[in-house]
């Protein structure tokens, strides 16, 4: 992924001016305009101390001021207050602030959540042509950067490897990507309480999973409403189960995360202890998927149908990206006969259908190891609705973008209803070989994946538009009165 030489890549193609980064500060004389202008946010508190590290060194090759620390400040302040000095620049007659904005790109550095929680404020942003983001992996998992070609592994932090990482920004290709709005819904309990619980407290990734306002559309009186967004993927189950428990051990002992090996290391662990690998003997029937929710489905312009899941299924993952846990593809590539038999198609990032996938245990899920393998492929779909009914337990564990919470489940006669559906896109930055796919690739259109070789023999199982507009990730976004908002769109 690396340029032949850091030393050709100029930082003078990067870098903004202060005057268009601060309000009211001195217009400034640019010698040379940048064809690629970044704004970098990093969580510094991301990768132990990687994330420190990387905000330094990208502080000193770039203006300061173009570098954001996520821990003290949010993405839709910064972003909110950088569009509207552009703006009024261009108000004022300024070209360069033009082109600025129709060239900027967006680099966030930290796991599957930070990102997220950035995508989720682009998006919400309403742009006609939003920012393309370069996603640099700091986390455990790091699905997203590996999806775009950026990587897994922790990156360098010193002065050649961030020019490294810029001149691969400069050559990246944008690539558009789903994005899927989830909204839960349940009846204001008799008793006790339904708002998720994260580990300790809510992560960035949820930053749009939250009670809606009394004032929002989507509240329903005497229900409780959550909403929010992922890009990646939804699941729910085991996988979510012990999720829950790594985080929630990072968060009580961040003394002992420090580095990828060890948290990675931590995971299978966890996994181990919290009986993933032995399901069927520590864990009740009624955490299986089938007892704890009826799942229905919805193809593009069809109607609702029930999705059948076996018994045995204890984990359901809704996957939009060919990367989950660390860069395994759960869905694969399914063969000819399964295209023509149950319809099903490759992993597309862009064709506006989730991926749905089964697992039994983690003995199931050691299949992604091996060539062509594959969890159990339930269907695509272009919405999705579990729908949990009294009775199961009371509770189970989600998961969206790598960040977990255990949901509580009514003990009464209530139904909570979660329901996924698509909402937009957004704009990533991708090297030229990165796995994800387009359709509108014509070396990746469906008809042209008939010679692949075939997947493994394992047998599969088989609104209101106007209520999904927004994750309301951005709702510190609000354009001053005298900005005309149709300058902005």
């Amino acid at each position: 992924m690396a340029v032949a030489d850091s030393a050709s890549v100029k930082l003078e193609e990067f870098k903004i001016p202060t005057y268009m980064l601060v309000h009211e500060a001195k217009v400034e004389n640019v010698p040379e305009e940048p064809n690629f202008p970044v704004i970098v946010f990093i969580n510094s508190k991301s990768g132990g101390q990687l994330g420190g590290n990387l905000l330094v060194t990208f502080r000193n090759l770039l203006n300061e001021k173009q570098v954001f620390d996520l821990g003290e400040e949010a993405p839709d302040k910064v972003l909110r207050r950088i569009y509207v000095n552009l703006e009024k620049l261009k108000i004022s007659g300024d070209e360069l602030a033009v082109k600025i904005r129709e060239r900027l790109r967006l680099i966030v550095a930290g796991g599957d959540g930070t990102a997220a929680w950035l995508l989720g404020v682009v998006s919400d942003l309403k742009l006609s042509h939003s920012p393309p983001i370069a996603t640099v992996p700091l986390g455990t998992g790091n699905n997203l950067p590996f999806s775009f070609g950026w990587g897994k592994k922790n990156p360098g932090t010193d002065n050649n490897s961030v020019k490294l990482f810029l001149g691969e920004v400069m050559k990246a290709k944008e690539m558009q990507i789903d994005s899927w709005h989830i909204i839960m819904r349940m009846k204001t309990p008799k008793e006790g309480s339904c708002d998720p619980i994260a580990p300790l407290e809510l992560p960035h990734s949820l930053h749009a999973f939250h009670r809606c306002s009394e004032a929002d559309e989507l509240n329903v009186e005497g229900c409780h409403t959550f909403r929010g967004g992922f890009w990646n993927y939804f699941s729910m189950g085991m996988d979510a189960q012990v999720s829950y428990a790594f985080h929630s051990e990072r968060k009580l002992h961040p003394e002992k995360f420090k580095n990828q090996l060890i948290n990675q290391s931590t995971y299978a662990k966890l996994g181990c202890t919290q009986g993933w690998f032995c399901a069927s003997l520590f864990h009740p029937a009624s955490r299986n998927i089938a007892q704890l929710a009826k799942v229905k489905v919805m193809r593009k312009h069809g109607s609702w149908q029930e999705l059948h899941i076996h018994h045995s299924i204890r984990s359901i993952i809704c996957l939009n990206l060919p990367s989950f846990s660390g860069g395994l593809n759960p869905w694969g590539t399914p063969n000819s006969k399964k295209k023509r038999d149950r319809e099903l198609t490759p992993p597309f990032v862009d064709d506006g259908l989730l991926e749905i996938v089964g697992f039994r245990d983690a003995w199931h899920g050691l299949v992604l190891l091996a060539p062509n393998g594959h969890g159990t492929r339930l269907a695509q779909a272009h919405r999705i609705r579990f729908e949990f009914h009294k009775g199961a337990c009371d509770h189970t564990f989600m998961r969206i973008d790598g960040e977990p919470w255990k949901q509580p489940l009514p003990v009464d006669d209530d139904t909570v209803v979660v329901e996924i559906s698509h909402l937009g896109q957004v704009n990533m930055l991708a090297t030229h070989d990165c796995r994800s796919k387009s359709i509108n690739d014509p070396k990746t259109t469906p008809s042209n994946h008939n010679d692949e070789e075939e997947d493994s023999n394992e047998e599969d199982t088989t609104e209101d538009p106007e209520e999904y507009r927004k994750f309301g990730a951005a709702d510190t976004f609000k354009i001053p009165d005298e900005i005309d908002l149709s300058h902005l769109s």
